[in-house]
């Protein structure tokens, strides 16, 4: 896989209104390396330390799916059967 180039950003969900301190943490969203440029169905996975983030590449604004490392490991390996 491959990183892409934007970062996107989330703000604390205990960030108030009044625009105080608060923090804002980013994932790298990275796309298969067999993806094509033809624009094809393809999936991003960003990684955590305790989650995996799946999201379709063509809705980047869409759901995101999060799985526990397992859980990730487990799904590509059946997929790749």
């Amino acid at each position: 896989m491959r990183a892409t180039t934007a970062l996107k950003w989330f703000k604390s969900s205990y960030s108030g209104s009044e625009g105080g301190q608060c923090l804002e943490v980013a994932v790298a969203w990275r796309k298969s390396s067999y993806s094509g440029s033809d624009g094809g169905q393809c999936v991003e996975v960003a990684t955590c330390t305790d989650t995996v983030h799946v999201r379709d590449s063509k809705v980047q604004d869409g759901p995101v799916l999060d799985l526990a490392p397992a859980s990730w490991a487990q799904l590509t390996g059946w997929v790749s059967r």
